[in-house]
């Protein structure tokens, strides 16, 4: 029988990684993993975790202001850019810790470089090889820039959290999440935001009413928002940066942040070196067990393209070590899986569109709301919640829920549950209400819209 040094070889340590290696130990495996950048990966150090923390802040300076019809009389405060910056890297610092004591907790071998596949059982990391049964990779996914004249001018989503200096005017490109994110944090900490994007209207993939009831939201909170526009290039002038737009408009702005898209993080990899299909986008392809065209090797997270969300990650690799070291037949149920968009205000939404939910029902009932938070009565805030279902006619069943408004992706993790339980609108009705909520909107809406 052939030695192994190790049971398991995990390259990655982000969610899926850190997961699958921890789960894998606790089974009994002896397991190593591979990290070159920071423990935690992209959730952790440059992602879900810093930007909740910088929307938190954006959030404060609009209280501030909200306070004052409530009562509440102060100096108008200030914002310093640099203790947020500070304290989020002292966070951040922290987390990367607890990820290293979760790993040595179990026993798992944590491996300081970049790993390198040698072949369908070897790892190299430097000069050092390592056996290996099974190989995970889980190495996530990075920014993507183009290139085009003045590229290098441009910051990615990795290193705005860390600018030096307040970006006073930053011009935004793309119309993902990520864009759209950023967009209402640095207009909310203070600045003169512009989001460009090259389509007629942004958050390809969420439902129509959503992304037009952001629109408007995201206008009124003072985002310059343009569409169908695209960068042409970008020059260094005299007061910051000089961007020429494809429609012939100019922005003077002190920085460019490009949010057009990740891809996933193989270079380097040496997956030449074995019988590992990528796909046309630039994945990993892998069957339902995660495993690649080569037996040996597998693969979850970013990297396989699936649903690119912290959690989908985290369950995947659960459901890899339960299934390769624990003898379980686990899977992961990729149906009704609930997301968030914090912009401000926060999208929350699960289940399908009504794009989507027409072409796979047919006869469908929408329900509608829009209204003002209570919150905002006294505060002289413009500001509008939407709510919408998505309902089978035949079965009754409640088929996407899709909000914007304040606690969006806090009410929308309890929908989702009843969502996967098979919840039918019926039940719904029956639910009563917790007063005064926003949530309760969704166990009211009774009456089902008609378009005119």
């Amino acid at each position: 029988m052939e030695h192994y040094d190790y049971d398991l070889f995990v390259i990655g340590a982000g969610s899926g990684g850190v997961r699958a290696a921890r789960m894998a130990a606790g089974f009994g495996a002896k397991v190593a993993i591979a990290e070159d950048r920071y423990m935690g990966g992209t959730c952790v150090n440059v992602g879900c975790v810093p930007k909740k923390l910088y929307v938190y802040a954006g959030e404060f300076g609009k209280a501030f202001k909200d306070a004052q019809n409530y009562g509440w009389r102060s100096d108008s405060p200030t914002f310093d850019w640099a203790t947020l910056r500070d304290n989020k890297k002292k966070e951040i610092s922290r987390l990367n810790g607890v990820y290293q004591n979760l790993l040595t907790g179990v026993k798992a071998d944590v491996i300081n470089g970049r790993a390198r596949i040698v072949d369908a059982h070897t790892v190299a990391v430097g000069e050092q090889r390592y056996r290996a049964g099974k190989i995970l990779i889980a190495t996530g996914g990075w920014p993507h820039i183009p290139q085009f004249p003045g590229s290098e001018h441009v910051i990615s989503s990795n290193e705005v959290f860390d600018l030096e200096q307040f970006p006073k005017r930053l011009a935004i490109v793309g119309g993902g999440y990520i864009a759209v994110e950023f967009a209402g944090i640095f207009n909310a900490l203070g600045a003169r935001v512009s989001q460009l994007y090259r389509g007629p209207l942004f958050l390809r993939g969420f439902d129509a009413d959503i992304r037009a009831h952001a629109v408007r939201e995201i206008r009124k909170s003072g985002v310059d928002l343009r569409f169908d526009v695209h960068v042409q290039s970008i020059a260094r002038g005299a007061d910051g940066l000089q961007v020429l737009l494809t429609d012939g408009g100019t922005l003077e702005v002190d920085a460019v942040l490009y949010a057009t898209g990740r891809k996933a993080e193989l270079d380097g990899l040496g997956l030449e070196n074995v019988k590992v299909t990528i796909a046309a986008g630039g994945t990993i392809e892998v069957d339902e067990n995660y495993c690649t065209s080569e037996p040996s090797i597998f693969a979850v997270g970013d990297v396989v393209g699936r649903m690119e969300l912290t959690p989908v990650a985290l369950a995947e690799g659960m459901a890899f070590a339960r299934r390769q070291f624990g003898g379980l037949e686990d899977r992961v149920d990729y149906e009704f899986i609930p997301t968030a968009v914090f912009c401000q205000p926060n999208i929350g939404t699960v289940g399908f569109t009504e794009d989507e939910a027409r072409v796979k029902f047919g006869e469908i009932r929408l329900f509608k709301s829009t209204f003002k938070p209570m919150k905002f009565a006294f505060s002289g805030r413009d500001e509008k919640s939407f709510m919408k279902l998505i309902v089978d006619a035949a079965s009754d069943r409640v088929v996407g829920a899709h909000m914007m408004g304040p606690d969006a992706g806090e009410i929308m993790q309890g929908i989702a549950i009843a969502m996967r339980a098979g919840a039918t609108k019926a039940l719904f009705d029956s639910t009563i209400g917790i007063h005064p909520t926003a949530a309760e909107e969704f166990v009211t809406m009774r009456v089902a819209w008609e378009e005119d």
